[in-house]
């Protein structure tokens, strides 16, 4: 009776029977926490009955005001995604092409780098140049390369040789000898001279004693040891200076006149400094006093020339002069960065090195970098000249100060100052 009279009233106990209305003890007007947190707020009741559309397949939802946001930067959002799968679409896309793209540059930038090495490496002639034997010095620390300027004919025609005045003799001698000596560690690389005229006795394989020239020239043949004919050559040169000396050679590189003066002309002429006007008409030789730039005709009869007072030994000087000038205008930027300097460059060298067995494009570019700036020149120190019955005249080294240089190399140390030959 109670209960039925009270939920038609207006008392506390018929806010009971209000849909979603809970009132706990306390105050009857204030709502529970539960209540506040939880009821539904008008604002957000829906219409019971109301009709509601459902969007045809394929068709996007529609978009609801109430959800479009502004950004800071400007941007709308409206809620569906489409913008940000639109971006992630073209950012894809991006990236895409950004990896095709780079997977093509590196290929332009190591394939055809990789090809001109191994066409280049290839073109190298290779010789048995440096050979095991009986009683040879053992490796020291550091690198040496025994370098030796022919006069070899090979490449040039009958019109060459009357240009550059270099005769027809056949065969080939040695113009120069060079040891580059590089020492392990900061000490600077070391250009030795070693004159052509060099008496080295007990030294040449299959030979009498005689200069070192007659164990490269080919023309020369011996008997060797073992009863063997033994003709001059780059294996025979080798050996000798490694029996005089005592040094061991690592590395042989050679090259005739005709790569000579390709290799000046690819690098566009070098600058060269004569103390006096020269005149030579057998190396083919008038240039004045000062530096000035010389082709590589010129620069050939320049190194090659002994109408001087001293002869061969002036020529030596001029020789470590010019090598030294040719490696400084290799490796300037404005060679090896110019595409028309250096393919010439590269062209020539290959063309006409000739190089042992072990040596490839490689060692060649390091021997070049090694003497870019700080390099020393010197020669095998002189103690006299000596003209010798069967021989002729000879340049005998100095026994005391050559083998304190030749010491400091097999140690791998830097030559000292008492050991250098001005």
């Amino acid at each position: 009776m109670t209960d039925s009279q009270n939920r038609g009233g207006s008392g506390p106990t018929s806010e009971h029977d209000r849909a979603g209305v809970f009132r706990r003890a306390g105050d009857p007007d204030k709502p529970d926490e539960f209540e506040r947190l939880y009821r539904q707020r008008e604002s957000e009741r829906r219409t019971v009955g109301a009709a509601r559309r459902v969007p045809e397949a394929g068709e996007a939802p529609p978009i609801r005001p109430e959800k479009r946001r502004t950004h800071s930067s400007g941007r709308v959002y409206d809620g569906t995604g489409r913008d940000r799968r639109s971006r992630q679409r073209h950012k894809k896309r991006f990236r895409n092409v950004a990896a095709g793209v780079l997977v093509v540059l590196i290929i332009l930038l190591t394939v055809p780098p990789a090809l001109f090495y191994s066409w280049a490496d290839s073109r190298l002639v290779r010789v048995d140049a440096v050979t095991d034997y009986e009683g040879r010095p053992e490796g020291q620390p550091g690198t040496t390369y025994l370098i030796v300027g022919s006069d070899s004919r090979d490449g040039l025609s009958e019109e060459e040789m009357d240009e550059l005045a270099t005769g027809y003799a056949q065969g080939r001698r040695t113009d120069s000898i060079m040891l580059l000596y590089i020492p392990e560690g900061d000490a600077s690389p070391t250009i030795v001279s070693v004159p052509r005229d060099s008496y080295v006795p007990m030294a040449i394989p299959g030979y009498a004693d005689n200069k070192i020239n007659t164990a490269f020239a080919d023309a020369v043949c011996g008997t060797d040891d073992a009863g063997e004919e033994v003709c001059g050559g780059p294996g025979p040169l080798v050996e000798t200076f490694e029996r005089a000396s005592g040094v061991h050679v690592d590395h042989y590189v050679e090259i005739g006149m005709g790569g000579f003066v390709d290799l000046v002309d690819a690098v566009g002429g070098v600058e060269l400094c004569p103390e006096q006007a020269m005149q030579d008409p057998k190396a083919g030789l008038d240039i004045e006093a000062g530096c000035q730039m010389m082709d590589g005709g010129t620069a050939l009869g320049y190194v090659r020339t002994r109408a001087t007072p001293r002869a061969d030994l002036d020529r030596i000087q001029r020789q470590r002069e010019f090598f030294a000038e040719l490696v400084q205008t290799a490796t300037e930027p404005s060679t090896l960065f110019n595409p028309f300097r250096v393919m010439p460059l590269v062209t020539a060298g290959t063309d006409t090195f000739i190089v042992d067995d072990d040596v490839h494009l490689r060692h060649l570019a390091t021997m070049v970098l090694a003497m870019r700036g700080g390099t020393q020149t010197t020669s095998v120190p002189v103690g006299s000249t000596p003209t010798l019955d069967g021989v002729g005249s000879v340049v005998v080294w100095d026994e005391v100060r050559s083998e304190e240089m030749f010491t400091a190399i097999r140690a791998g140390e830097p030559i000292p100052e008492s050991a250098m030959q001005d």
